[in-house]
């Protein structure tokens, strides 16, 4: 019995120690790695903004300072339903902008005035932060908050006691509404406000002013489990990708360095050798403002729109940030719930059914051969699974085999990141009428990469890591055939006034309508420019394909008077007419020896009842010579001016979008829009568009 016992004894040692040498060790990380709290955060992957202030009711972008408290009656006001929308659309979380740049505090702060308690909502005993927390609660959605660090309301703006304001202010928020996953800070500082009625400009600077290091230590005793969004100071836990349009760059590294400026293009790419974990947040709105304007009821985004913000963020890499403007009754529009809801099930839709799984995998390369690292562990479905090879080896093949031909359109892609992002190439083959085509050639994955292609029909599939830092990752492959989602056309009236569609794709019909009616595919269809007469127009129109059957919801633009007749006064240069000529992609730079204020003065070629001017700026990235502060003038003659508006375009800078002006109605030939500042604080001075709006 004892010899028995020894010899088994001996054999387990043996399969031990036989076991323990055949095991291959898992990779070690490489280059920064999130913490728990940013790899929570990057799960989440969609939550929401609600947006809703004093602001809201003046129809202001940014408020003042000095907006009256008692503007503020949201009588409707339900965060119930924000979070039940939320909550429908598939979204994990809410951050509600909690104190915007006006300083007007939605929730009742003991260290100021200038907050929900001295407004007619609820009676004065209102707390919309709370409310909001206790909504999210309910419905299982994590909450955050926004605190916008410029405060235009506050006397001590711009000195040191405001800080300790601040501090308190963050004490009150982090402290007394339970569990906050992220806190915002916007990265809007400075500049002219009320200011406890000192109505004046002030600067700092946002890099040392607000001692972010300790603020960011004071945060994160508060709550530990936090992350901190912020875009200047130190680094915080995430990043801004330097847009509010929707999208970061396709090339996107997690990664910036813990010190030093970041030039705002590498915002949206990170830095592919950064010393820290700082992912991207794609923030947008589902309107083309912030807070709710009544004249953007129309201009809520398509779902064609919302999907491709979704490819190009949570598909590349990042998290989606996308707002709600509140409207003044305190309710979410209708119109925006109705698209978000439509958004949600055409991503369910989308990604219903994963083709990967009806193949087996192979690869060139596993990890010690051993099947820990297989090709298989890419498409189990468990995320903490992965198909590595050995350290030396950065470039290798993953090869999916189907036992019959199907059809796809769609390839998602997610690396391990808690060991490191690694993958810095690849491309996706397909291999079909016998031969391989390739179909994709891209950069970086991260946590998860969404490709979008034409429909293909293969029998096999191969992924091929061109170049890595390290030993690829590869945690999970799935493949989709996604329905089509047609899109409206872009529509452009040009400087001769007739009428042009841009169809978004080649397979789409478009049928349109000029009376008002809504077409459809029995109207109008669009085969060249259309010709138009002078006066204001409205368009509108449907995209239709014919082989589906289908056709978009109708898309509709409205056009003030046609600009034919226009000449713009003082500079011979024929480009100027860019801005007249409807493209909003291409753009004129006046002079650029100018020195503000620099003056654009237009004959609209006969006197015209004018009530507003439009001006959109240059579209592309990092466009200068944006336009900030301004005085519009208007004169019968062109030689005596009058002032009829003046002030800034909030936000421009950020979100430089169409910008509209209204002013009480007054007869002009001549206008001048002269500009006095722009976003880079030189002389200047670019133009997409311009335009006037008449009674």
């Amino acid at each position: 019995m004892r010899v028995k016992n020894l010899l088994s004894t001996l054999l387990l040692l043996t399969s031990i120690q036989f076991f323990a040498f055949s095991q291959v060790n898992a990779p070690l990380p490489y280059g920064p790695i999130p913490n728990e709290h940013q790899m929570r955060w990057q799960q989440m992957e969609y939550y929401a903004f609600v947006h809703l202030s004093v602001n809201t009711y003046t129809d202001m972008a940014w408020g003042k300072g000095d907006e009256d408290p008692e503007i503020f009656n949201p009588e409707d006001l339900d965060c119930r339903q924000w979070a039940r929308i939320c909550k429908e659309a598939g979204m994990k979380g809410i951050i509600i902008t909690a104190k915007h740049h006006s300083g007007f505090c939605l929730w009742p702060s003991k260290y100021t005035d200038y907050s929900v308690k001295n407004a007619p909502w609820r009676d004065g005993k209102g707390d919309l932060v709370r409310e909001m927390a206790d909504a999210c609660k309910e419905y299982g959605l994590k909450f955050g908050v926004y605190l916008s660090p410029w405060d235009r309301n506050h006397a001590d703006y711009g000195k040191p006691e405001y800080i300790t304001y601040f501090r308190n202010q963050l004490s009150e928020l982090l402290t007394n509404y339970g569990e906050v996953f992220e806190v915002w800070f916007d990265g809007a500082n400075g500049g002219s406000g009320f200011y406890g009625g000192a109505n004046e400009t002030r600067t700092i600077d946002r890099n040392t002013y607000y001692d972010w290091k300790n603020t960011y230590q004071f945060v994160r005793t508060l709550q530990p489990n936090i992350v901190i969004w912020n875009d200047g100071g130190d680094r915080a836990d995430l990043r801004w990708v330097g847009t509010e349009s929707g999208y970061v760059g396709e090339t996107n590294w997690s990664l910036l360095n813990a010190t030093g400026d970041v030039p705002e293009q590498m915002l949206r790419y990170g830095l592919e050798n950064g010393d820290t974990w700082v992912p991207g947040e794609v923030n947008t709105s589902i309107r083309p403002e912030w807070f709710y304007h009544e004249k953007e009821d129309t201009k809520v985004k398509t779902l064609p729109q919302l999907m491709d913000i979704y490819y190009n963020s949570i598909g590349r890499n990042g998290a989606l940030l996308l707002n709600f403007p509140i409207m003044p009754n305190g309710l979410i529009h209708a119109s925006d719930e109705k698209v978000v809801l439509e958004f949600a099930h055409a991503i369910k839709k989308a990604f219903s059914v994963d083709l990967a799984k009806r193949s087996k995998a192979e690869a060139s390369h596993v990890r010690g051969n051993d099947q820990r690292f297989g090709a298989d562990k890419a498409l189990d479905q468990n995320n903490e699974t992965y198909w590595t090879t050995d350290d030396e080896v950065k470039t290798a093949s993953l090869t999916m085999h189907f036992t019959q031909p199907i059809s796809f359109n769609r390839f998602l892609i997610q690396e391990y990141i808690l060991l490191g992002q690694r993958v810095k190439s690849f491309k996706v083959e397909v291999f079909t009428n016998g031969a391989w085509k390739e179909i994709a050639k891209e950069t970086t994955i991260g946590y998860k990469r969404i490709l979008r292609f034409h429909t293909v029909q293969a029998t096999k599939l191969r992924l091929t890591i061109t170049d890595s830092k390290s030993c690829p990752l590869i945690s999970n492959i799935e493949i989709y055939n996604a329905p089509q989602i047609l899109a409206p056309p872009s529509i452009v009236r040009e400087q001769s006034g007739d009428v042009r569609m841009i169809p978004a794709d080649f397979e789409s019909q478009l049928y349109y309508t000029l009376d008002g009616s809504n077409p459809t595919i029995k109207s109008d269809k669009y085969t060249e420019p259309i010709k138009t007469g002078d006066g204001k127009l409205v368009v509108k129109c449907i995209a239709y394909d014919p082989v589906t059957k289908n056709s978009t919801p109708v898309f509709e633009e409205k056009f003030d008077i046609a600009r034919k007749h226009w000449k713009i006064i003082g500079t011979a240069d024929k480009n100027a007419y860019n801005m007249l000529d409807g493209n909003v992609h291409s753009q004129w730079y006046q002079d650029r020896n100018q020195k503000m204020p620099v003056d654009l003065v237009i004959d609209l070629g006969k006197v015209e009842n004018v009530s507003g001017f439009k001006y959109l700026p240059d579209q592309n990235w990092w466009a200068g010579g944006i336009i900030t502060n301004y005085s519009f003038f208007v004169s019968p003659d062109g030689r005596e001016w009058k002032l009829v508006d003046g002030g800034e375009f909030a936000n421009i800078k950020n979100n430089p979008l169409w910008q509209s002006k209204s002013f009480a109605p007054v007869k002009t030939r001549y206008i001048k829009l002269q500009a006095l500042g722009n976003t880079q604080h030189d002389n200047e001075v670019g133009y997409a568009e311009i335009d006037i709006i008449t009674e």
